[in-house]
C-alpha cells in the first residue's frame, strides 16, 4: 500500500509526489537505460531512449509481480537538461502510455555521462508491493 504524503497548504505537484509512505516487500529496481533486450541502444534520441527505460522497469515490475502502482521513487539521470525539458509533454505522455498515472517520489539529476556509451537518460525505482 502506498499513500501520497502533501502537508496542509502544499500545491500538489504535477506529475511527481514530494514524498510516499508505503508497506510491503520492496523491490530496488537499477539505473534502466534506452537499451532492448539485447542491450542495444533503441537510437540517439532522447524520448526513444527514455520512453525504451519506461518499458524496461515495467517489464521488471511485472516480473516480480508488481505493478506501476507499486512504485515509489524514481530518479531520472539525463545527459542534458535541455534534451529532457524541451521532451517533456511527450515524455509525460509515453510515461503515461507505460505506466499509468502513476506518479512516485521522483527526483531528476543532470549528470555528466552514464556509463553506457550513447546513453542519454538512466532511470533507478523502488517499488513497495503489498504483502497478502
Amino acid at each position: 500500500m502506498a499513500i501520497e504524503v502533501l502537508p496542509d497548504g502544499w500545491p500538489r505537484p504535477k506529475g511527481y509526489a514530494n514524498a510516499i509512505l508505503a508497506e510491503g516487500r520492496t523491490l530496488y529496481i537499477a539505473g534502466q537505460i534506452g537499451w532492448d533486450e539485447n542491450e542495444r541502444l533503441v537510437g540517439e534520441d532522447f524520448l526513444a531512449q527514455a520512453a525504451q527505460a519506461l518499458r524496461n522497469i515495467a517489464a521488471l515490475l511485472k516480473a516480480a509481480g508488481a505493478a506501476p502502482e507499486h512504485l515509489v521513487r524514481m530518479t531520472w539521470y539525463v545527459t542534458d537538461k535541455g534534451a529532457y525539458i524541451a521532451a517533456r509533454k511527450e515524455l509525460g505522455q509515453a510515461y503515461r502510455d507505460i505506466l499509468g498515472s502513476n506518479f512516485p517520489a521522483m527526483t531528476a539529476v543532470e549528470v555528466k555521462a552514464l556509463m553506457a556509451r550513447g546513453a542519454l537518460v538512466e532511470i533507478e525505482c523502488t517499488a513497495c508491493i503489498p504483502t497478502g
